[in-house]
């Protein structure tokens, strides 16, 4: 095979995880190395503001700068997306038609966005009030559809099945709304509800103790067990599936003037499909050294690997040294080890200036970065969302720096 198709480290993906990994492993390891990205875009996006973008927040344009211009120096960017894996010969064939072989792969290709799963969602997107904080091109459409909200309007917001990538965005649109609708004088005469796939608003308890008290306090209405199955833009309807209880199977046509989706996500087809994946599509790693559990050079991380945490950019802050430490650890032939607790955390903007800073590992367990009680909504958490973390993100995390205060593994508030 030809040399140029050949990389000493092949990453898959040029996101959060992809960059990070790449400017960690150019920080920590030889000038040697021999590392190439394999993305298809020509633009990164900061997602985790678009839940910001769609509350009239934040600058779309703010969020998003040249993959060319994150790529760190030194590193290889491949042009392309992976079609096909042969990890027993230690190749990947991409949608250009090379093959890329590798010595180590590592795969953080995200998730996919399954906005045809619902029936005519895809051809409502944009318009008669159907908008997503999910997608860069429509978050800006949310913020105009909250803008033109009446009294007397009814605003619909959907929840989908887990795992989805950041599980707290869906209701982060619906408690900035309504506080748009409070501060406007309307959040009386409107009607906000909340429909979620699972039984329970946030899978941690301690937070969804503090977040049903969100939702009481806007009186939202919150419909648990609720499947979004169809759109219908002209007719402004949606159409939703009981999942669970006694009414499994019923389905309820609810009118809207604003309809916020959160699609169904899965790992895309060439993942699932592959030898790398388990039985529900996801790369299959151990869930504390982030090492394939059948390929040993093989690594995952982000919203595309198996690890039971939460999908978030603060799991890619959390793994990415640990993959980096990993695979160098592998070319010294030392043994890997265990590094990744399942942290993950979550901003809950409840309102404009008010964030429950959600931070927990693996179980569910709190694990609070800040000496302070991480029940209350704070004007900190706000500014540590809106300011702190974007200029984190661009300028330290993606330079490949792993420094960060340490969260609380100790704490004891999360009794039920």
């Amino acid at each position: 095979m030809a040399n140029a198709k050949h990389h000493q480290i092949l990453i898959l993906g040029g996101g959060a995880a992809g960059i990070t990994v790449a400017a960690g492993l150019r920080r920590s390891g030889p000038r040697s190395l021999d590392i190439a990205i394999v993305e298809p875009s020509e633009t990164h996006y900061y997602q985790p503001c678009l839940t910001l973008v769609g509350a009239g927040a934040y600058d779309i344009a703010k969020i998003k700068r040249p993959e060319s211009s994150l790529i760190p120096a030194g590193v290889t960017w491949v042009r392309g997306a992976a079609k096909a894996f042969d990890p027993d010969n230690n190749s990947v064939s991409l949608d250009t038609g090379d093959t890329l072989s590798y010595d180590y792969l590592i795969v953080c290709t995200g998730v996919k966005l399954n906005w045809d799963k619902i029936d005519g969602l895809s051809a409502a997107l944009g318009k008669n009030g159907v908008c997503s904080n999910y997608s860069s091109q429509y978050a800006p459409y949310t913020w105009q559809c909250v803008q033109g909200l009446k009294p007397g309007s009814r605003v619909v917001f959907t929840q989908p099945p887990l795992p989805f990538k950041c599980p707290g965005a869906p209701q982060k649109a619906a408690y900035l709304t309504a506080d748009h609708l409070r501060r406007a004088g309307m959040l009386p005469s409107c009607d906000l509800q909340y429909y979620v796939h699972a039984p329970v608003v946030f899978g941690v308890p301690f937070f969804a103790r503090e977040l049903m008290k969100v939702i009481s306090r806007y009186g939202i209405k919150a419909q648990f067990q609720q499947n979004l199955v169809a759109v219908d833009g002209a007719a402004k309807t949606a159409t939703f599936e009981t999942v669970g209880g006694d009414d499994k199977g019923k389905r309820t046509i609810v009118p809207f003037d604003m309809l916020h989706v959160s699609p169904p996500q899965s790992p895309h087809e060439e993942i699932a499909k592959s030898s790398l994946a388990n039985a529900a599509g996801w790369v299959e790693v151990n869930q504390n050294s982030m090492q394939h559990v059948r390929y040993p050079n093989v690594f995952s991380l982000g919203d595309v690997c198996s690890t039971p945490n939460s999908k978030t950019a603060a799991a890619v802050r959390k793994q990415s040294p640990v993959v980096v430490r990993n695979l160098l650890r592998m070319m010294a032939g030392t043994p890997v080890e265990a590094g990744y607790d399942g942290y993950a955390s979550c901003p809950l903007t409840t309102a404009q200036g008010k964030v429950i800073l959600a931070e927990f590992i693996y179980g569910g367990k709190v694990t609070p970065s800040l000496p302070l009680d991480p029940a209350k909504e704070r004007w900190i958490g706000w500014w540590i969302k809106v300011t702190g973390l974007p200029v984190f993100y661009w300028n330290y995390m993606l330079k490949g720096h792993t420094w960060f205060w340490k969260h609380d593994t100790a704490f004891k508030g999360d009794a039920a």
